[in-house]
């Protein structure tokens, strides 16, 4: 069995966020690659130029600048991006926010873990889980990502 290998973004403006991120994702010894970006503006600059878009994008909501919301708007309104998974990853555990990301098209809701082992199972699960998302779209049953 091959094992399919995914490119992942992560698009969020807390620096420590970002480093405990790539620090789980290396624990977990996954064979994805990682890129991050520390804003909404740098994300998009970043799929514009892309010359292999990323299969999965963590995306945070709350970033100074152009927020998480507008660039999921953004990425399901261009066809380019259309392939493209997005999970919302912020620490928002607002039900409007939930609601409107799914009705925008995320692909899944996860809330940030609050320490490190989570955040390694909330990766885990979510890699495991990434080939439904990709090849089976949206589901309200299991849009959010209950750790």
């Amino acid at each position: 069995m091959r094992s399919y290998q995914l490119h992942i973004v992560l698009a969020d403006d807390d620096q420590d966020d970002r480093m405990l991120f790539e620090d789980a994702f290396n624990e977990v010894k996954m064979v994805h690659s990682l890129d991050m970006v520390n804003d909404g503006y740098a994300l998009m600059s970043y799929l514009a130029l892309a010359e292999k878009l990323p299969d999965i994008i963590f995306l945070d909501l709350n970033m100074p600048g152009k927020p998480g919301k507008e660039c999921l708007k953004e990425i399901r309104g261009n066809a380019k991006f259309r392939e493209v998974a997005v999970a919302i990853y912020s620490t928002s555990g607002s039900i409007a926010d939930i609601e409107d990301t799914f009705v925008a098209g995320a692909n899944i809701y996860v809330k940030k873990p609050n320490d490190f082992s989570a955040l390694k199972k909330m990766l885990s699960d979510v890699m495991s889980i990434s080939k439904l998302y990709l090849t089976d779209g949206l589901n309200r049953e299991n849009f959010m990502l209950s750790l």
